[in-house]
Parts: C-alpha cells; sequence; structure tokens
C-alpha cells in the first residue's frame, strides 16, 4: 500500500506533501522549508523558560529582603542578581530567535513563560497547583500552537537598506507616534500623580517592547547576513538600531522590576505577557507587515490562537492573592504600659508596616 498524504498547512495556503521513503517529519518538505524557523522556535521556547525562572527567583529574593528586620535594596541581594542573571541569558536567547523567526511567530512563545512560572512558582514560592492553573496552561499552549502554525511565512533577511526604508514609512511614523503620545502620558501618571497599578506599569513595558522587539529583530538580522559574509554592520542605521535596544531593554527591565516588587509573580507574567504579545504582534504588522500576504485562513486562526492564549493567561491568574499578606493580622502580645493583649491590623500601604495608626507614644513603656 502506498503511503497515505500529510496535510500540510501554511500561512499562505493548503498544500498536500507526499510523504515518500525517507521523508518523514523532519526531513521532508516542510521541515527543509521551516526548519529555519523551527530553529527560532525552539531557542525562543527554551529562553522563556529561563526567563519564567528568574522572575520566580527574582520575588523570592524580594519576599526575603521584606522579611529582614533591616532591609536593603534589592539589587544588593546575590538571589536577586542570579535572577536577572537567567534573566538577561533568556533576553539574548529570544535576541537570536529573532534572527530566525518572525515577530509574530517568537513573540506568542512568552507563553511558555507563562506556562513555566506557574508552575515553577510551586517550587520557590511554596505555592499550591490549582486545577485552574492546569486548564489555564492547556488552553495557553493550544492557543501558542495555533499561533505557531499560522504564523507568517516571511523572509528574515533585512538589509540594512529595508530597514532604512521602513522606518520612514508612513504607518510606522504614525504609529510611533501613537505610542510616544501614550506613553509620555503613562510616564506622567507614573510620576506625578504616583499611579503604580499594575496596568500603567505594565502598560509602559509593553510600549517599550514594541520598540525592543523591533530594533532586536533589526539587529540580528542585519547580524546574521553579516556573518553570512554580506555586511551590514557599517551602515548607521545598524547602530542607531543597537542604542534603541540597549535603551528600551534598560527601561523595560526598571519597569518590570518595579511590578514584581509590588505585585506578586503569578499577576505579572500573565498580563505582561498578553501586553507584550499584543504590542509585539502589532509592532510586527505595521513596522514588517509580516501579515501582507497572509490567507484570510491564516489569519483568522492566527487571531483565535491569540485569544485562547489570553484566554488561558487569565484563567492562570484568576483569583492569585498574595500569599505574603494572607495573615489577617499581626499578634503583638503585651504592649508595654497597656493592661491588655490586642491584636493591631496592620497597613500593607504603608512603610511602617504594623504600628498603631494614631502614631502616638502609646506603645512606649511608661515605667
Amino acid at each position: 500500500m502506498g503511503s497515505l498524504p500529510i496535510l500540510e498547512w501554511t500561512p499562505q495556503n493548503v498544500s498536500f506533501v507526499g510523504a515518500g521513503a525517507g521523508n518523514g517529519a523532519l526531513s521532508g518538505p516542510w521541515y527543509h522549508t521551516h526548519k529555519t524557523q523551527l530553529l527560532g522556535v525552539l531557542i525562543a521556547a527554551a529562553s522563556n523558560v529561563l526567563i519564567s525562572i528568574s522572575l520566580n527567583i527574582q520575588k523570592c529574593a524580594h519576599l526575603r529582603l521584606a522579611c529582614q528586620t533591616q532591609p536593603k535594596s534589592y539589587y544588593t541581594s546575590k538571589l536577586w542578581c542570579c535572577g536577572i542573571a537567567l534573566l538577561g541569558l533568556g533576553e539574548v536567547g529570544n535576541f537570536i530567535a529573532y534572527g530566525f523567526a518572525p515577530i509574530a511567530l517568537v513573540a506568542p512563545l512568552g507563553s511558555v513563560s507563562v506556562v513555566g512560572s506557574t508552575f515553577i512558582s510551586v517550587l520557590f514560592l511554596k505555592k499550591t497547583m490549582r486545577a485552574a492553573d492546569i486548564l489555564g496552561g492547556t488552553l495557553t499552549l493550544t492557543g501558542t500552537y495555533l499561533l505557531v502554525t499560522f504564523a507568517p511565512n516571511v523572509p528574515q533577511e533585512l538589509t540594512a537598506g529595508q530597514v532604512q526604508t521602513y522606518l520612514v514609512s508612513w504607518p510606522f511614523l504614525a504609529y510611533s507616534i501613537s505610542e510616544i503620545i501614550i506613553f509620555c502620558i503613562l510616564l506622567y501618571l507614573y510620576k506625578r500623580k504616583a499611579a503604580k497599578h499594575i496596568v500603567v506599569l505594565l502598560m509602559m513595558v509593553a510600549l517599550l517592547a514594541s520598540l525592543t522587539v523591533i530594533t532586536v529583530k533589526a539587529a540580528a538580522s542585519m547580524i546574521t547576513l553579516s556573518a553570512k559574509g554580506k555586511m551590514q554592520l557599517t551602515y548607521p542605521v545598524f547602530y542607531i538600531m543597537l542604542v534603541l535596544m540597549v535603551t528600551s531593554c534598560g527601561f523595560q527591565v526598571k519597569f518590570l522590576n518595579q511590578a514584581m516588587c509590588l505585585y506578586e509573580a503569578a499577576a505579572v507574567v500573565p498580563i505582561n505577557f498578553v501586553f507584550f504579545t499584543t504590542s509585539a504582534i502589532i509592532s510586527g504588522v505595521v513596522f514588517y507587515q509580516e501579515f501582507q500576504s497572509a490567507a484570510l485562513l491564516s489569519v483568522f486562526m492566527f487571531l483565535f490562537g491569540c485569544l485562547l492564549s489570553f484566554l488561558g493567561v487569565f484563567v492562570i491568574a484568576r483569583n492569585k492573592k498574595d500569599e505574603h499578606l494572607q495573615m489577617p493580622f499581626i499578634d503583638c502580645g503585651r504592649v508595654p504600659g497597656q493592661n491588655l493583649t490586642g491584636k493591631i491590623q496592620p497597613d500593607s500601604h504603608s512603610s511602617s508596616y504594623g504600628t498603631l495608626s494614631d502614631g502616638g507614644d502609646s506603645g512606649k513603656s511608661r515605667s
């Protein structure tokens, strides 16, 4: 009997590829067509596992510092520095992945970090695995599979001339101006109005991330071409992209770390994934025109994968609580000068956690 035909989905159309002798899943036409993107997928997945570990290590360091009688700055903690080192290694891996695969394919793989963070937090932060975590993880991975399957298959070799053309295109200029205005408004709320809500912080991270993925993609592509003998590093646009990449990454770490200080990793990671993925996909569509030749079915399935992934991360994040604030009161024992033993309700938003509300001298000894 002859071999059955293998159904192969591509972002543009549907084709049938005969599976003859010696044409397995990793040796047939699909592999030869997509092997570069497959390498980018594997690198991105491994990098996001490292990122999920690093975020949980950082949160563990913040919790340890908060329990000390004389709290130190988080950047003096060796554990926090270890987490930052892993984060840097993961981001380097993502940088390399952007040189082999389109933004719309690499960015959604941040779901690996979301699901990984949920399971890894059981080890690092001693959390309990819930049925919602398993359901959310299943939805997220299913959505990620659709995203990867129906991601655009576009050439990944970008020359300096192409990048310069994209930079001065009117869609990107309009997109950039809109992002700058929104970022300035959020920064004003953050600095002047002390608005440190998780949405404000992570929206600034996402806006910076859109610039980061554009510059990372451009720089990685030009470095890859230069390594193949087509020198691109002599063009000024390469160094412009490099400076923008380093600057945006630095501010991303600043705002993301601020969010990690104030909120649980289980809340920060999923919301950051939704914002980052949306921002990265939009930037890829606007700047690199990644879906310009995609079929309608591919676009629909890609968006459906986005919906499943976002739904999954919200299921994971639902009803997550700050476990270090689960104690409803602090038992102060006998207060000197008082005739009763009371329990003082703490103010978790105050810098003097557990002090008397009137701030008076009633806690001092009357001897």
